[in-house]
């Protein structure tokens, strides 16, 4: 199936298309159309000329659009899960595309009722001073092969919600799902205020240099995070750019490891590992390093793993072959340095053999500081486990690294674990839990792992620029 872009409220056709294959089985899912710079204009100007009315649009009325939108999400989540099943491998259960879904439709919800009142900072004999929010005007998004509905609804939303059009750039690895879900959502929407076009990376650096773009909000590689940010400099645009993460958790010697194993497995194998924000370091204190192990381990061994569309599967393959080559390099070296394998490291042939991108759930103790696998981020099914005797040399491996996007302790003394949580040098920290967001609560990194925040209020005020108003 050849899919067409979706520009000024029009099904657009592309002259060149990119094939699209199924993670899982490497058969032809569809063909993905290749936006040239013309039609990237033709997106941007539609978007521009949209913005003129939009942003002028009653609070209420955008508001009712959000949730609009909230509605067509509902209405046809399941072809969107199954399509987002076949191109990116998650599972249609589990933590999978049904569960993506469900939290598109719940984010799109909590942002429509979100609200940036006027602020009042003076009101007395010398006079009255109020702080409007307005609105930017086109938005640029460019969006990963991850969780590629959630967040373009993570990036969309609040933008429309804020009185700005849009262009979205979803990745040439999963683009089908998202070319599909805004043309549904863009029917409830005036012409031009949602747009997307497809292609491939340089797609991305063509909007991040577009002078008509007044922001782009990026969520994907620090590497990739530092190009955009480069190519926005010259027009000076505003950035979030929610970047990549190398969370460390640590446990505490006070666990009871059979409870936590299932709190720590999620945290680190949520989406096959393939998340920002999952566990990618484990630093497990001496007394309970063993039980923790085995624990997790005992956890790990039930997890079905397999093609998504197979209702009883939890975990599905690594995205696509870049990926599934380098968690197997990380793992490789890791055992060639004397990691130990708990378990999986033994990946069959089906990726050599184009029929499936399957890494095993794999776990691997006695893993040190200083190896690729702890000091990169894997972003795959494969977690290294790291024990320490000290707390304070703990923190200060956690916190060895040049990324800063999230982090966790886990242990059963609350004070503790909150006087730890601030030393830790991320944007987020979760006790007895790991990456689990919330609408309400503003996500974003430090360090290397980007700029500025999403969701919330705070996440709304990004997509605003701020107007003081002397009476």
């Amino acid at each position: 199936m050849d899919y067409n872009l979706y520009i000024n409220g029009e099904s657009v056709p592309t002259e060149n298309h990119m094939d699209i294959f199924n993670p899982a089985n490497g058969e032809l899912l569809g063909k993905c159309p290749v936006a040239t710079r013309d039609q990237l204009n033709m997106a941007v100007a539609a978007a521009a000329e949209a913005f003129k009315t939009w942003r002028n649009v009653s609070d209420a009325d955008r508001k009712a659009a959000c949730h609009a939108i909230g509605q067509i999400l509902e209405e046809n989540a399941e072809e969107l899960a199954k399509l987002l099943t076949e191109e990116q491998g998650k599972p249609l259960n589990g933590v999978g595309s049904r569960f993506e879904l469900g939290g598109c439709q719940g984010w799109t919800h909590y942002t429509a009722d979100l609200e940036l009142p006027v602020e009042v900072i003076q009101d007395n004999e010398e006079g009255r001073v109020e702080l409007h929010r307005n609105p930017l005007g086109v938005i640029g998004s460019i969006t990963p092969w991850n969780w590629p509905l959630m967040i373009a609804i993570w990036h969309v939303i609040p933008a429309i919600r804020t009185g700005n059009t849009v262009v979205i750039k979803p990745s040439p690895f999963t683009p089908l799902s998202t070319l599909r879900m805004i043309e549904l959502i863009g029917s409830v929407l005036p012409k031009g205020v949602l747009n997307v076009v497809s292609g491939t990376d340089e797609l991305g650096q063509m909007m991040s240099e577009h002078e008509d773009i007044q922001k782009i909000v990026f969520t994907g590689s620090c590497a990739t995070g530092s190009k955009v940010m480069a190519s926005a400099a010259p027009t000076l645009k505003r950035l979030t750019l929610e970047l990549g993460g190398n969370d460390a958790g640590i446990v505490l010697p006070d666990v009871d490891a059979k409870a936590i194993a299932q709190g720590l497995f999620w945290g680190a194998f949520i989406n096959g590992g393939q998340t920002c924000a999952a566990l990618k370091r484990l630093y497990v204190h001496e007394d309970v390093y063993d039980d923790v192990c085995a624990a997790l381990t005992d956890f790990a061994k039930s997890m079905p793993v397999g093609n998504g569309l197979d209702e009883n599967v939890v975990l599905g393959p690594v995205q696509n072959k870049m990926q599934y080559d380098k968690v197997k390099r990380l793992v490789d070296n890791a055992v060639d340095n004397g990691a130990r394998v708990l378990l999986g490291a033994d990946p069959d042939d089906r990726a050599e053999n184009g029929k499936g991108f399957f890494y095993p759930v794999t776990l691997l103790a006695d893993v040190s500081d200083g190896l690729p696998i702890v000091d990169e981020e894997q972003f795959g099914p494969a977690l290294p486990i790291i024990k320490y005797s000290d707390i304070d040399d703990a923190i200060a491996r956690a916190n060895d690294s040049d990324n800063g996007l999230g982090g966790s302790i886990w242990t059963n003394d609350m004070a503790q674990a909150k006087a730890l949580a601030t030393r830790l040098e991320c944007g987020s920290v979760w006790i007895n839990k790991h990456g689990m967001l919330q609408p309400n609560v503003p996500f974003g990194g430090v360090k290397g792992s980007g700029i500025g925040v999403e969701f919330g209020v705070d996440g709304l005020k990004e997509y605003t620029t701020i107007q003081a108003v002397y009476l």
